[in-house]
């Protein structure tokens, strides 16, 4: 077990590698020069000279990208280049806890929802009610998340009043559970609907084919109840795919979190991301996709080491 733990991490060294290459290059390539970001554009070229060799853009690319990655792995990722003085770790740091919350508070909403209809729709096959669930998860899949967005903001906000638009808390205000959770309700829902219903799906196709099992027709042959057959013989094993599958669901929290919180002007790193994309702040982009990038590696490679951990035909 060790071994194969050993491997798996060894391999994401590359991988995080190429990441890092592929964030500056891109950064490199964008359209634009973020000199002319740092100050007025009206002054004269020779005047912003001495602000772009502060900033080492007038070094070559691969002076830049050798400079950058030894910073980077000593945690220092810079300056940002509109914000003076203040470094891009501590700008991150202050939108990270909000981003967390709002992927912990979502992914529980999705796997509370959507496991137990997944595990519905499975063990009562071709019926209404499984028609009914998979038209719903098909119309979650199909349905984009800013216009859910827009839509409770239209109604359950701006009509009826019951959520804030937007924000982490009330201005003024001191801090209180209820008031975060009250501006944490929309945006948790929008964010976990997409994968709400592809979870239901995968785990409606995992319960399926493990109740065609032969141990499943023998507890039902014994006289087993249909509820007892379902979730004591058949939850266990039909829900170990699904490990997998919350490797997978990290990226699309991360790409969702950027449009809700901007819907819901949620100070998030995805707020901060786009904010950053919009004014050309590179090295705020290039850590921000680091950062991700690196989550999503890592969250790739629990799923791996969990696969291996709850299914013990998974060789090491």
């Amino acid at each position: 077990m060790g071994a194969y733990i050993l491997r798996r991490a060894l391999m994401t060294i590359p991988l995080l590698f190429g990441i890092t290459v592929l964030a500056f290059g891109i950064m490199q390539l964008a359209p634009g020069d973020p000199s002319t970001m740092l100050i007025d554009p009206r002054i004269r070229a020779e005047d912003m000279q001495p602000y772009i060799e502060k900033y080492g853009l007038d070094e070559p690319v691969h002076v830049q990208y050798v400079k950058w990655l030894g910073a980077m792995i000593q945690g220092d990722f810079g300056t940002s280049l509109l914000r003076q003085g203040v470094s891009v770790s501590e700008l991150i740091m202050a939108r990270l806890p909000n981003t967390l919350l709002l992927m912990v508070v979502s992914t529980l909403i999705a796997v509370i929802i959507s496991v137990p209809f997944g595990i519905i729709s499975a063990s009562k096959p071709y019926s209404l009610t499984d028609y009914s669930i998979t038209f719903v998860s098909f119309l979650g899949l199909a349905t984009p998340n800013f216009w859910i967005g827009l839509v409770l903001i239209m109604f359950l906000s701006v009509q009826l009043g019951w959520f804030p638009t937007g924000g982490v808390s009330t201005l003024g205000a001191d801090f209180s559970v209820w008031d975060r959770l009250h501006h944490l309700v929309l945006p948790s829902i929008v964010l976990a609907t997409a994968d709400m219903a592809g979870l239901t799906r995968y785990t409606r196709s995992s319960m399926l084919e493990v109740l065609k099992q032969d141990y499943i027709r023998t507890a039902r042959a014994k006289g087993f109840r249909q509820t007892k057959v379902v979730f004591k013989h058949g939850v266990r094993n039909g829900l170990i795919p699904i490990i997998t599958i919350f490797g997978l669901m990290l990226p699309s929290f991360i790409g969702g979190s950027v449009i809700v919180e901007s819907i819901f002007a949620w100070p998030g790193i995805g707020l901060l991301f786009m904010d950053a994309a919009f004014q050309r702040d590179y090295p705020v982009i290039m850590a921000i996709t680091v950062i991700v990038a690196t989550l999503v590696v890592i969250g790739n490679l629990i799923a791996d080491i969990l696969y291996a951990i709850f299914d013990p035909r998974i060789e090491y």
